[in-house]
């Protein structure tokens, strides 16, 4: 029976009383505090209080335990709007806030179908708004979007993790670098690839997601009226 159908152990009276809820909480706190390293049964049960060993009444072990993790923040990505493209750009962009707000999940995006209840939901909000699509175009729809989305924040989180490792924000990267393209570039070796960095608008962050998100959604849109 997996984790989500599993019953509890009956409470009873202790100190520290337990749930599923409360494990699943210190976990995600841990995590948004230091990163998936420093989730471990041992660490969870030492936050709240209780011997390791009490926590496998509840879970069977950290695959369980991150898998609990990822539903609970699933919460927060519910696609809204009317429309399989309204839809779509919430589902994209409710992902993109949540992984900026837990690192972590960065990590743990794709692979398997996340199955929890949160993530069906998830998956139920998305499904029906596209109610007019075909019904075999569905499920490549959706992995499309879920894939840009999980390569750009991915990238993006990557970006802030290195910041942190060398101090160095895009702009003093891009300083300390910027010689260096210059005479490169000056070779004459790369001209195209020059002529972008030179001439080309650089977007932020945002801008450069949502500007990607369009493409994808306007080529969707093209095969769809296909």
């Amino acid at each position: 029976m997996v984790v989500w159908e599993r019953p509890e152990p009956p409470s009873r009276p202790v100190p520290s009383p337990l749930s599923r809820e409360r494990i699943v909480r210190a976990a995600v706190e841990l995590a948004d505090a230091d990163g998936l390293a420093a989730v471990s049964l041992r660490k969870v049960a030492t936050v709240l209080d209780v011997g390791p060993m009490r926590l496998y009444g509840y879970i069977a072990g950290k695959e369980e335990l991150l898998d609990l993790m990822v539903d609970a923040v699933h919460a927060g990505i519910l696609p809204t709007g009317d429309g399989w493209r309204a839809a779509l750009r919430s589902l994209a962009e409710t992902t993109r806030s949540v992984v900026h707000q837990h690192e972590w999940l960065a990590d743990l995006l794709g692979g398997r179908p996340q199955l929890g209840p949160h993530a069906l939901a998830t998956g139920e909000a998305v499904v029906a708004a596209l109610g007019d699509v075909d019904v075999d175009d569905v499920m490549p729809v959706v992995a499309a979007v879920n894939a840009y989305v999980i390569g750009a924040v991915r990238r993006e989180i990557a970006e802030r993790r290195a910041e942190r490792a060398t101090g160095m924000d895009e702009q003093r990267w891009q300083a300390t670098l910027g010689p260096y393209l210059e005479r490169t570039f000056a070779t004459g070796r790369f001209p195209a690839l020059a002529t972008v960095v030179r001439d080309a608008a650089h977007s932020d962050a945002d801008q450069t997601f949502r500007i990607g998100l369009d493409f994808l959604l306007d080529g969707i849109a093209v095969r769809l009226s296909g």
